[in-house]
């Protein structure tokens, strides 16, 4: 039977703050510091913006209670991983390992690693700044674990004091009595809102990181409450940082720009104050970076344990440099791969549809029932909507996430074959 404690031995320790700094880490990337100006360009108002980052941020927080129950079902590390394959089967849970491996780790640790490029003050050689925070991200992570949490967390104090300044001086400096040339012709009614949200909702890819370290946390309840905490701070902080994005400046001058953020700054604070905020999103990027290079390999070590990857991944008590090594490299491999850009709606699509199935595993044998069945209802419906939403926009988006499944199906009929009959071992372990 797949143990509630994790077999290699590696401790609990990360605890209730810990768990929170992880969550808040991931979700705040490179997203919230991009969409904003494509989401004002196709819905022209700035306040329905605000309202589509509200109504990303309710569906993340039902996510987020979600994925507490999960952890209080199955307390172990390594996500979708698990819950798949106890709650399914051994086969849906590699291919959610499969994903997390491909694009919820190596392809967002990327992504933001190189979205880091486009904000750092002053000039560097390409993709050398990228691959030396993913470097760096493996050295603090692969050596010392209590190391890598408590940089881990001063950096992520560091980021939201820097955030809380530059909301400070934003709310400030902004006329809010002006609403002249706030906004833009638009026509695209409901469908542009619902992209919108589609676009969004990337942003929030993260709420769920604490469940990754499951195994090593105090208990299964601080890993709950760390979700809904560290999910809450994000939707409050989303929304201010974007009602100083999309208010502070002229829509013309931010609509459709990517680096909607350093633009806004500029023009409501100068030069000074653009290069402050050039700094803060660095920083929010390279902390980004580092907790997923934390939470990553936590998957692939349960993986390891459960016999469907390479041993050697296993997690041990101060000796974790396997897997995190595995993770930089497959982290490095796609910087160097070409743009990221055109991956971002891969990635949210195919994230988004595991974490639907992980959700509604809840109502598979011990269903969750009353109340508390509300959130991942709504959780699911919300993201298979908002995928059906963007499969239509961009069909081509779904071949892409229909080779990764393939994929790991492929791969899983191979290991199963050398691993002679895995189908019958896991399903015994998982009864």
């Amino acid at each position: 039977m797949m143990s509630n404690t994790p077999r290699s031995g590696i401790g609990r320790s990360f605890g209730f703050w810990t768990l929170t700094f992880l969550v808040v880490a991931n979700m705040i990337g490179a997203g919230v510091f991009t969409t904003s100006g494509f989401t004002l360009a196709s819905l022209g108002d700035p306040w329905l913006v605000l309202l589509a980052w509200l109504m990303g941020g309710l569906i993340a927080l039902c996510g987020a209670f979600s994925y507490g129950l999960l952890v209080r079902r199955m307390p172990v590390s390594g996500g979708e991983y698990v819950f798949l394959s106890k709650a399914m089967h051994p086969f849906v849970g590699f291919v959610a390992g499969w994903v997390s491996l491909l694009a919820g780790f190596s392809g967002a640790i990327a992504f933001a690693a190189v979205a880091l490029e486009s904000y750092l003050p002053g000039s560097f050689p390409a993709k050398i700044p990228a691959a030396g925070v993913i470097v760096l991200g493996a050295f603090l992570h692969g050596a010392k674990r209590w190391f890598g949490a408590g940089v881990q967390n001063s950096a992520v104090i560091l980021k939201l004091l820097l955030l809380v300044v530059f909301l400070g001086w934003g709310a400030f400096a902004i006329d809010w009595g002006s609403e002249s040339s706030r906004s833009l012709e638009s026509d695209g009614g409901l469908l542009a809102f619902a992209q919108a949200l589609v676009w969004i909702s990337l942003s929030y890819s993260g709420f769920n990181a604490a469940v990754y370290v499951a195994g090593e946390a105090t208990a299964p309840r601080v890993v709950a409450r760390a979700l809904i905490v560290g999910t809450g701070l994000v939707v409050l902080l989303y929304l201010f940082l974007n009602a100083v994005f999309v208010l502070g400046a002229p829509a013309a001058e931010i609509a459709g720009q990517a680096d909607v953020a350093a633009r806004a700054a500029k023009w409501i604070g100068g030069a000074g104050f653009e290069a402050f905020t050039r700094v803060v999103i660095s920083l929010a990027l390279v902390t980004s970076v580092l907790s997923m290079m934390m939470a990553g390999p936590r998957v692939y070590g349960k993986m390891a344990e459960d016999g469907v990857i390479p041993k050697i991944f296993i997690l041990r008590k101060d000796r974790v440099w396997p897997a995190v090594l595995l993770q930089m490299g497959l982290a490095l491999m796609l910087v160097f791969a070409g743009n990221l850009m055109e991956l971002l709606s891969y990635l949210g699509l195919t994230l988004s549809l595991s974490a639907a199935v992980a959700v509604s595993s809840l109502f598979l044998g011990e269903r969750v029932r009353g109340w508390a069945a509300l959130p991942p209802a709504l959780f699911v419906l919300a993201t298979l909507g908002a995928a059906t939403l963007l499969i239509a926009h961009d069909p081509w988006q779904a071949l892409g996430t229909g080779i990764t499944l393939a994929l790991g199906a492929v791969a899983y009929r191979l290991i199963n074959s050398r691993f002679n009959g895995l189908d019958g071992d896991a399903d015994g372990d998982l009864e």
